[in-house]
């Protein structure tokens, strides 16, 4: 559980300072006293100068009489590891001398070789059954002035053991029958003298006992086992048969060893005798030291452990950095040796290695994590029983004291695995996981079987560490006065706060992960209560007079008690009651002064920016000044405030946004009437009409922009989620009626003080377009309508350019629309009092479709739907007729009549029949006029005179063609003609849409004019031999009703009778004004 300290020695660990655990609360008269917490003692983990002096003595004396050869990864050199020593038990060099030589003149301790001969494989087999029954005899011999590799030193490796050891040094094993594999599992401790001239010897016998030849022939399974007959009956009876053998120096073996050896032979004989599983250890009898003699193994071995690794954890902290359980490799031989040396089993290093780890754990800092290693290894090995009672009892003690250790880490884990350290939850992790895996210890279930459930001890201490927290928290705010007392107890929330959040974002997970428990929930019900009731007891305390600085410091508690609240776990079914509940109640007789505060500061600071606004555009794409800015800044402070508060209580709430709206709406008129007074002020001062004109376009873009602003008071102030909550205490349509009137109020008001500015700035422009577009029509013929229009461009283009610079789009796209509608007026007026101009028409035609280009600006101005208006299409058809020639407008005539006759099915005039056709060859067009019917009777005596005349139209299309006449019928009213007529005309004016053959039926008057009975109009581009290349066939017969002029008058006719100098459109009108009188005086006879 190591954190990163530079200064180790100038201030205690963090785990250090968790040792003793004292409650300091506040004690409040109301509050429950805490209850009393034993505290947790830890054992030091120094010795006194007497013990020391025992370790260091059997350090130095393990190290001294080191047996076998080196391990790979220790230390091979003594003087290496009596340094170590001599720096790991800070001993000075004088005291380490003399402790040296003292330790040397100590008896030497029986040296002892520990052989455990395991089992063999492939070993031969020399029954007749083709089995062994294998036994081996194992000792040390003690060489004693024999050269090594002389022939006397190769043939005593080559003897067996009772030709070499005394038969009292000889131990034998037990005899495995009938098999090649043996396992034995035995073990033996050999003593010797001197390392380099003792020797291991193994042998391995067959045992033969006396079989009677029936016996060894019924055991008889092949050839070879027959030969194995033979042989024997050549030896002595009950003579043992050599295996093989393994001899070893002892100086070659390393202090522990396990592996397999080869199985020698005697002679050459059989080379392959199989392999023994052999395993060795170097220990010590009688070891001359106070503490081997005095202690138990075990328990020296953990003190020495304790010491080295306080050692290592010390010089890692010293170097800032955190020890990682690792040894170094002087310790971890030293360790090794004497574990060795001593015998200890796995099972009492692995305790040894707990007790010591445990019991630095709880005085110096390094990770929680090594200890997992040696809780896996006693819960592994464990068995009560070959534990005394003493070893029990310290196990238990160190199981308790780890755990009431942690549990009160647990209880300040605040304060000792801080956020601001990074490892610090990993720390906390790791500790709730080793005490975790030490309550699941079979070890730890018997030996402290009174332990109350894990969980349940965390969730206590998780408990009581909070209220102690808050309480220390306390501390630190003592106030001094009713405002102070506010602020301290502000502090304190938020404090509490931040806590609750730290626990949910990071240390639940890890509670809820390791032990299923519920910190954040467990945390939230205790301090909802602690804080509950020191807010209930200051606002008692402040009551019903609310002073500003007061109620700024509510409002802040209140909007923090608010977040606290809100944090706490979703309720249940059962959700019991908290304390927090309604807590909105105890900062009621606050509200009026908190929204008098928020109108009073949002006024002050609309005033402030009004004051110091020069009416300058911000920028190119911000086309609004300072003033606008700060007020959209004022009134989203505003829309803070309000969700801020949200007041849980619908009615009063649906009360305080009413008021929100209401200042906000008084503020935005407020501002309105600031903004033009300051205006007025600044253009007082200036000479420039320029300079006024921009300041008006940002008065009226800052008016533009305080509109959008009010009109997202709705999102803002979230009416949709209060007329939800006030559903069911308000009437139907209450707050409809109350906030979105004062809404709409406010946003006419604001459109209102939109329009005149805009209204202002179009009158500035509409004077100019009026005196180009009268200029424009006094220019010279000679000039072209493109080149006359040019100033009244010229114009728009530069006034526009600056409004469309200055204004934002919404109040530009205003300004056009007065624009075009002005400009409209103004060119309906001159078209108006130049209707018998072609020539002014004509500009005027080209001025509006120029006007109506730049008005659309390709898009970015106003759309083509908006402009066309009626008035725009009235006028560009007025235009259209206008600006047309005499021809074109006879041709239009003709267009109009030839689309009305199309359009008429009814028969009510009467109606003719015809047949035409167009030869191209002859160039003739060929009308056979077949009959009429239902004529109108136009004579006294029902009846009428009708005959036809037949012209082709326009005349001056066709001026070389007479019109022609049928035959008069007398007393007729269904007259058949059958008349054929033929038109020498060329193709091409027969095709154009105008040309038609004109067919007029008239009533014939002996003693005055004929009467006009009907026309009907035949489009000539509509004949067959006209519409193709091909020769017509059989024309078809047409039959056309009969139609009479418009009785109104036609606007064409109109405008060509206005051109009193053109002697063709009088003609043409004169003739159409007589068709049209005759018609007219026919038409209420012939009305249904």
């Amino acid at each position: 559980m190591a954190t990163h300290l530079s200064h180790p020695q100038r201030r205690p660990p963090l785990l250090r300072q968790a040792i003793k655990i004292r409650r300091r609360r506040v004690r409040d008269p109301q509050d429950p006293p805490p209850q009393a917490t034993q505290e947790v003692q830890v054992q030091s983990h120094h010795f006194s100068p007497e013990e020391r002096d025992l370790l260091y003595e059997e350090a130095l004396y393990t190290v001294l009489h080191r047996l076998g050869q080196p391990e790979p990864n220790h230390v091979k050199e003594a003087s290496e590891l009596l340094s170590y020593l001599q720096e790991a038990f800070q001993v000075q060099p004088e005291e380490h001398q003399q402790m040296l030589q003292r330790v040397r003149e100590l008896e030497k301790p029986i040296f002892c070789l520990k052989a455990t001969v395991k089992q063999a494989k492939g070993i031969l087999g020399k029954d007749v059954s083709g089995f062994s029954d294998p036994y081996c005899l194992l000792g040390i011999e003690q060489r004693v002035g024999v050269p090594e590799g002389s022939p006397v030193s190769r043939r005593r490796q080559k003897a067996v053991v009772r030709h070499t050891i005394p038969e009292e040094e000889t131990h034998r094993t037990q005899v495995k029958s009938q098999t090649l594999n043996p396992v034995w599992d035995e073990t033996f401790i050999l003593e010797f003298e001197d390392i380099a001239n003792a020797s291991f010897h193994l042998d391995m016998w067959d045992l033969d006992t006396v079989e009677s030849v029936r016996q060894k022939l019924g055991e008889l399974t092949d050839l070879h086992g027959l030969r194995r007959i033979f042989k024997e009956a050549r030896k002595d009876k009950g003579q043992d048969d050599f295996l093989g053998n393994v001899v070893l120096r002892l100086q070659d073996l390393r202090c522990r060893e396990d592996q397999w050896f080869p199985l020698e032979p005697c002679t050459e004989t059989y080379p392959d005798r199989g392999q023994c599983h052999l395993q060795f250890q170097f220990i010590h009898k009688r070891r001359a030291t106070v503490a081997s003699r005095s202690q138990p193994s075990y328990t020296v071995h953990f003190h020495l452990l304790q010491q080295l690794v306080s050692h290592e954890v010390t010089q890692h902290q010293a170097g800032s950095t955190s020890w990682d359980a690792s040894l170094s490799p002087q310790a971890l031989t030293i360790l090794f040796l004497h574990a060795t040396q001593k015998d200890l089993s796995d099972f009492h290093q692995s305790m040894a290695q707990w007790l010591a780890y445990s019991r630095l754990y709880q005085s110096l800092e390094f990770p929680s994590s090594c200890l997992l290693h040696p809780i896996t290894s006693i819960e592994y090995q464990w068995i009560q029983g070959r534990l005394k009672a003493e070893q029990r009892e310290e196990l238990a003690t160190s199981f308790t004291s780890l755990l009431a250790y942690g549990l009160s880490l647990i209880r300040k884990f605040r304060s000792v695995f801080p956020l601001s350290v990074s490892d610090s939850p990993s720390r906390l992790q790791s500790l709730l996981r080793v005490l975790v895996q030490m309550c699941k210890m079979k070890a730890f279930g018997e030996l402290c079987p009174d332990s109350a459930p894990l969980p349940r001890l965390v969730s206590e201490a998780l408990r009581m560490g909070t209220v102690e927290w808050f309480h220390l928290m306390q501390q630190h705010h003592q106030p001094m006065g009713i405002l102070e007392a506010g602020k301290a107890l502000l502090s304190l929330v938020q404090d509490v706060t931040g806590d609750l959040y730290q626990c949910r974002r990071t240390w639940n997970k890890i509670f809820h992960n390791v032990l299923k428990i519920d910190l954040f929930s467990m945390a939230f019900l205790e301090l909802q209560w602690l804080v509950a009731k020191r807010v209930q007891d200051h606002t008692a305390a402040v009551g019903n007079l609310v002073s500003p600085d007061i109620g700024e410091s509510l409002f802040q508690l209140y909007v923090s008690l608010k977040e606290l609240y809100q944090l706490g776990p979703v309720p249940s079914d059962s959700h019991e009651v908290l304390a927090l509940d309604g807590f909105h109640r105890w900062f009621q007789p606050a509200i009026p002064s908190w929204l008098q505060k928020t109108y009073s500061v949002a006024l002050e600071r609309v005033q402030r920016a009004v004051q110091m606004d020069s009416l300058v555009p911000l920028g190119e794409l911000t086309k609004h000044s300072t003033s606008a800015v700060d007020l959209s800044t004022c009134f989203a402070q505003i829309s803070h405030t309000a969700r801020q508060l949200d007041w849980p209580d619908p009615e009063e709430a649906f009360m305080i946004t009413v008021k929100f709206v209401e200042d906000t709406c008084r503020l935005a008129l407020v501002y309105c009437s600031l903004i033009k007074t300051r205006a007025r002020e600044l253009s007082a001062v200036q000479k420039d009409q320029g300079q006024a004109a921009d300041m008006l376009c940002v008065v009226v873009n800052n008016m533009e922009q305080l509109r959008l602003i009010i009109d997202k008071l709705p999102t803002q102030l979230a009416w949709e989620a209060l007329e939800q909550r006030v559903g069911a205490v308000l009437e139907q349509g209450q707050l409809q009626n109350t906030l979105h009137a004062q809404l709409q109020g406010a946003l006419a008001g604001l459109a209102h003080e939109i329009r005149t500015g805009v209204r202002t700035l179009a009158e500035q422009l509409e004077v100019g377009i009026a005196r180009h577009i009268q200029t424009l029509i006094g220019v010279k013929e000679s000039v072209l309508p493109e080149d006359a229009i040019l100033p009244l461009m010229k114009f728009l283009e530069v006034k526009l350019c600056y409004m469309n610079t200055n204004l934002v789009q919404e109040n530009f796209s205003s300004l056009l629309t007065l624009l075009w509608t002005h400009t409209l007026t103004v060119l309906v007026e001159v078209a108006s009092s130049h209707c018998s101009s072609p020539l002014a028409s004509n500009r005027l035609k080209v001025a509006l479709q120029n006007l109506e280009f730049c008005f659309h600006a390709e898009g970015c101005g106003l759309s083509r739907e908006a402009m066309r208006t009626d008035t725009f299409q009235a006028l560009q058809s007025d235009l259209e007729l206008q600006a047309a020639s005499s021809r074109e407008l006879i041709q239009k005539y003709f267009c109009s009549r030839i689309q009305q006759q199309a359009e008429t099915t009814s028969e009510r005039l009467g109606a003719v029949t015809v047949k035409a056709s167009y030869r191209a060859s002859e160039q003739k067009l060929h009308v056979e006029l077949l009959s009429a019917s239902s004529l109108l009777p136009l004579d006294s005596n029902g009846f009428s005179d009708p005959f036809v005349q037949l012209t082709l139209e326009p005349r001056h299309e066709f001026p070389e063609l007479a019109p022609r006449e049928t035959q008069k019928h007398k007393k007729e009213l269904h007259p058949l003609f059958d008349e054929t007529f033929e038109f020498l005309v060329p193709a091409e004016p027969c095709q154009k849409a105008w040309a038609c053959l004109l067919l007029t039926v008239l009533d014939h008057d002996t003693l005055g004019a004929d009467d006009l009975e009907g026309e009907a109009f035949l489009p000539l581009c509509r004949v067959p031999g006209l519409t193709g290349s091909a020769e017509p066939g059989e024309a078809p017969q047409m039959r056309l009703p009969l139609t009479y002029p418009a009785p109104n008058g036609d606007p064409i006719l109109r405008l060509l009778e206005s051109r009193k100098g053109d002697r063709e459109a009088q003609a043409f009108v004169r003739l159409r004004r007589q068709r049209a009188k005759q018609a007219s005086q026919h038409v209420r006879s012939t009305e249904p």
